[in-house]
């Protein structure tokens, strides 16, 4: 059988006889990192970072994933963050500011964070609007927010850094929205003490709703704040003062 040189052999010739051996791998060229200054640095790890915890998750992440998306190594990720979960936090910060920025300005808001005079159903339509806004600008910065944070593991953790989690701010928003149902409540002669329920059940379906539109992006966003206000102000409109069950739950 005859061999003949190719890419993969080379002739090599040792005593008048010349050989065939395998060709030695060519080295691949050194990716060249790409010099940034720290700030720069820091926004690059930022967007690495909210890339991979809006497509893993948090716990799925780890350093060296980071640092090798990124191009680094892992000690500038300790350096500029302290390790993921100093990275996980400022990016969680920073969509929370998106978010509440956004629903601050869709409802007038001035500097002290009071809001223009406007009707009940004007101020619905206005933050859901908002929340699907960032959802559509933002769906990674999202996806984030939805998710479970490293605190929320732990009970005390979890109470400490409420605040701090998508979770806390519709916590927050309800707590908004309380104050306008109660007052609704009072027109209609149903007890306020309800209020608070109802706000949670209000500001939970936007949310939920606007997971599923993520996915689906069908129908116009505008269009699926228009059916929710229609579900939730018509409902409100027509609610009896004492509710109950038509089926005996017994």
């Amino acid at each position: 059988m005859t061999i003949t040189p190719d890419d993969d052999f080379v002739e090599v010739a040792t005593d008048d006889v010349i050989e065939l051996r395998p060709r030695e791998p060519r080295r691949q060229p050194k990716r060249e990192r790409i010099r940034m200054s720290g700030r720069e640095r820091r926004e690059q790890l930022l967007d690495v970072g909210r890339k991979l915890f809006a497509e893993k998750g948090f716990e799925a992440v780890s350093v060296e994933e980071i640092a090798a998306s990124a191009g680094v190594s892992k000690p500038v990720v300790y350096e500029h963050f302290g390790g993921k979960e100093g990275l996980y936090a400022v990016v969680v910060d920073r969509e929370m500011t998106y978010l509440l920025v956004g629903i601050a300005e869709a409802l007038g808001a001035d500097d002290a964070g009071r809001t223009p005079v406007m009707s009940s159903r004007v101020l619905l339509e206005r933050a859901g609007m908002a929340l699907f806004d960032y959802i559509d600008h933002y769906p990674d910065g999202f996806r984030i927010l939805v998710r479970d944070t490293p605190a929320s593991h732990d009970p005390e953790a979890a109470a400490e850094h409420r605040g701090g989690t998508f979770a806390g701010l519709l916590v927050d928003v309800a707590a908004q929205v309380d104050n306008l149902l109660a007052r609704q409540f009072k027109v209609h002669g149903i007890s306020p003490k309800w209020a608070p329920l109802y706000s949670q059940m209000l500001v939970g379906m936007v949310a939920q709703t606007g997971q599923w539109w993520l996915d689906v992006r069908k129908p116009k966003k505008e269009e699926v704040v228009a059916h929710l206000v229609n579900l939730a102000w018509n409902g409100l409109q027509n609610m009896e003062a004492k509710p109950r069950l038509v089926t005996d739950p017994h």
